[in-house]
């Protein structure tokens, strides 16, 4: 971009503090140590594993241990119960699909929706190749997407980063929104991506169509995901204010948000497409990471991976 915008703090971001995001990793375990193995290896025992694994040894059978993992040739050959020992497969690729459209250009919070997906993306991708991991990924907009094939290096990062902020620097409330810019993000992903990648879908909360759950549904056949929906206080609950007049390309529409029902059949939608994004998680079996702009980002992402919540780890 030859003439970018000036700064504008949570609405607009820029790559110097797309890069400054490096410095913040530290601040949250998003990855584990890599401990004595070969840095080569990326994700290994991470709160982000996946089914993506090498054979390591095998051991004598300790109790607790998954019986679908007995060597059952040699526990014939020693007549006692052994085990196969797994660790995740080297250089695993990553792979950020992040979203930058429209409606993410808003918020009542901290920042705007699209600078918190910038961020997101960016602190788990450096977080990422600190690892020795493949990063690329993929940004999309309302009728537009560009992709980053993954690599194990910082150019392959940087030119993710430059490209999610040109596209954000380009973002405005004139442009008409694609309603399934996430259904159509997916397909490319399911096209490029091998089996066993770990894809970090970074959307908004209204993103969830029926077309990109089932795109969703069958990435997640092949490749591990993790979800981070975003939303901003204003898309769960209306404030009442009164009167309120919106306008847009034309045509006009009036809210009394001092009217009990209307608030309250607004704060259902927000609590159903909540609840749609859970149950996808469950059937899924992937781990979800709702984001919201009204407080700072790496804290919620402690707060997450801090937790200790039940069903299957990544």
């Amino acid at each position: 971009m030859n003439n970018p915008l000036p700064a504008e703090p949570g609405i607009r971001v820029t790559l110097a503090e797309l890069i400054e995001m490096r410095h913040r990793v530290r601040e949250v375990q998003l990855f584990s140590s890599p401990g004595q193995r070969s840095p080569m290896a990326g994700l290994h025992h991470s709160k982000l594993r996946g089914r993506g694994v090498d054979f390591d040894q095998v051991r004598v059978y300790q109790a607790g241990d998954d019986v679908r993992t007995i060597d059952w040739r040699v526990t014939a050959r020693t007549q006692e119960p052994h085990t196969k020992m797994f660790h995740e497969e080297r250089e695993r690729p990553i792979f950020i699909l992040a979203e930058q459209s429209r409606r993410l250009f808003f918020g009542s919070g901290l920042m705007f929706k699209s600078v918190l997906a910038a961020q997101a993306a960016s602190l788990i991708g450096w977080a990422a190749l600190g690892h020795n991991d493949r990063v690329g990924g993929l940004v999309f907009g309302d009728h537009e997407h560009y992709e980053i094939k993954p690599r194990r290096s910082k150019q392959s990062l940087l030119q993710l980063l430059n490209r999610l902020v040109r596209v954000n620097q380009s973002l405005h409330t004139e442009v008409q929104s694609d309603r399934d810019a996430l259904g159509m993000a997916l397909i490319r992903a399911r096209e490029v991506l091998r089996p066993g990648s770990l894809v970090i879908v970074i959307c908004d909360e209204r993103a969830l169509t029926d077309a990109a759950e089932q795109q969703l549904s069958l990435l997640a056949r092949h490749c591990d995901l993790m979800l981070l929906p975003l939303s901003d206080p204003l898309d769960h609950a209306l404030p009442a204010a009164g009167l309120l007049r919106f306008a847009e390309r034309g045509a006009q529409l009036e809210l009394d948000t001092l009217n009990y029902d209307l608030r309250q059949a607004y704060r259902a939608q927000g609590e159903a497409r909540i609840a749609r994004w859970e149950l996808l998680a469950q059937k899924l079996r992937v781990m979800l990471m709702p984001l919201s702009t009204q407080s700072e980002m790496i804290e919620q992402l402690r707060e997450y991976l801090n937790a200790k919540r039940p069903g299957k780890p990544l």
